[in-house]
């Protein structure tokens, strides 16, 4: 099957999304999530990575990238993910024993405007949307809890938005997403279809040559 063509261009965000090798889990516990963050946080001073959002899942990541150079999307996810591989195995004396992730990360661009919210919003709700909290506030391993409970340092990892915070912003994740707004997302992920208005997306898509792209991972990939 052949590769998927990436679009990786500087000043532009990305919601980027790996899962874990059959989907099993790769964050058992509170060591496991730590783990990730330091190698995020790693990558982050040695590519000089904007992260605005991220949240992490038992079973796979979001991040939510802003990078300042072309083709830097690539190399801090190759760093990422295969830093994290070692480390994990490291950690949990399983060196040797196969693959972490289930292949290379999915990435799509997100118009910087409502859209950029929106995709920031699902992330950070995803625990609550899992019923792992009943505040999205709660989960610690995540860009919301970091902002609003992080230390100074800790609160470095992230870079400011190229958009405003709405006020009343943790309200706002708490309540519920239409139907319409998560799939639309999820419409995006799997078919690596740029996230914003239908004009920009489709001059997104022509102008990087990703029609085929678009094309192909709907045959390929039936559901989220």
């Amino acid at each position: 099957m052949p590769r998927i063509t990436r679009v990786d261009i500087k000043d532009e965000p990305y919601h980027v999304i790996n899962r874990a090798n059959a989907r099993l889990p790769i964050f058992f516990n509170e060591k496991d999530y730590e783990l990730f963050e330091a190698v995020l946080e790693s990558a982050k001073e040695k590519f000089n990575m904007r992260v605005l959002a991220y949240c992490l899942m038992p079973n796979h990541f979001h991040l939510i990238l802003y990078p300042r150079q072309d083709n830097d999307l690539q190399k801090f996810m190759q760093w990422l993910t295969l830093t994290h591989t070692q480390r994990w195995h490291s950690q949990n004396k399983t060196i040797g024993t196969g693959h972490l992730y289930q292949g290379r990360y999915k990435s799509f661009l997100i118009q910087k405007d409502d859209h950029l919210l929106t995709v920031i919003r699902y992330v950070e709700r995803n625990p609550l949307r899992a019923k792992l909290v009943t505040n999205a506030k709660n989960w610690n391993f995540s860009s919301l809890f970091r902002r609003l409970s992080g230390s100074t340092l800790k609160k470095e990892l992230l870079s400011k938005w190229p958009i405003s915070e709405p006020k009343n912003y943790l309200d706002f994740v708490n309540t519920p997403m239409t139907v319409e707004e998560i799939d639309a997302i999820r419409y995006s992920v799997n078919r690596g279809k740029p996230f914003g208005r239908n004009d920009w997306s489709n001059k997104i898509i022509y102008k990087y040559g990703l029609a085929t792209t678009v094309r192909n991972r709907g045959r390929q990939i039936k559901g989220t």
